[in-house]
C-alpha cells in the first residue's frame, strides 16, 4: 500500500527488530517502516457457542485452541533529517488500519486458511510506559505506534473424536 501510494521502487515495510544485540539498528530496518513482534498474551475472553434448549450439539474431544492476543508495534526508523518523512509514513500506516481494522478471506484471501480473523486496535500506552517498552527493546526511540492484534487462534487440529452434548427439552415437549 504505502509503496504504490508514493510511487517507490522498493518495499518500505519491513517484518523485523527495531535493535540488534549491540544496541545500532538493523540495515535492513534503516529508512523502513518496522513491523515488530513485541509481547503475545493469551485472550481471556473468549465465549464458547452453546446449542439451545433441547437440541444436539457435537463438541471435539481434543485440544481446544488457544486464542491470542499479539502486540504489534509499527516503527518508522528513518535517521537524520528524515523525521518530517517519517511522520508522513506513520500518519499513513494508522491511516490503513484505520480504514481496515479487521482482516478476513473476503478482505484478504491471501489469510492464512487457520486464521478466521483478525481485528487492530491501537494501545494506548503512557509516556512511562513508552519509554519502558523501547527501554526494554534496547533500542532508541523511533516515532511509533502498537497495536493490538486480537483473536489469534492456535489450533493444535488433533481432534479424536467428537461428543454428543443434550441438553434438557423445553418444557413444553416434556409429557406430550
Amino acid at each position: 500500500m504505502l509503496r504504490k501510494q508514493f510511487r517507490l521502487d522498493e518495499s518500505i515495510v519491513e517484518v523485523a527488530s527495531t535493535v540488534e544485540t549491540d544496541g545500532s539498528l538493523p540495515l535492513q530496518a534503516n529508512n523502513k517502516v518496522v513491523l515488530s513482534l513485541i509481547n503475545i498474551e493469551r485472550e481471556t475472553h473468549v465465549q464458547g457457542g452453546g446449542g439451545s434448549a433441547g437440541s444436539f450439539t457435537r463438541a471435539p474431544i481434543g485440544h481446544e485452541p488457544i486464542y491470542l492476543n499479539l502486540f504489534v508495534m509499527i516503527s518508522i526508523c528513518f535517521a537524520g533529517n528524515n523525521y518530517l518523512e517519517s511522520m508522513k509514513f506513520l500518519s499513513n500506516s494508522i491511516s490503513f488500519f484505520q480504514r481496515r481494522p479487521v482482516f478476513d478471506h473476503s478482505n484478504t484471501p491471501e489469510l492464512d486458511d487457520r486464521i478466521d480473523k483478525l481485528a487492530l486496535d491501537i494501545e494506548n500506552l503512557s509516556i512511562q510506559d513508552l519509554s519502558n517498552l523501547w527501554g526494554v527493546l534496547g533500542g532508541h526511540y523511533y516515532p511509533s505506534v502498537l497495536y493490538r492484534c486480537r483473536m489469534v487462534a492456535i489450533d493444535p487440529g488433533d481432534v479424536r473424536d467428537q461428543a454428543v452434548t443434550i441438553t434438557s427439552a423445553p418444557e413444553a415437549a416434556v409429557g406430550a
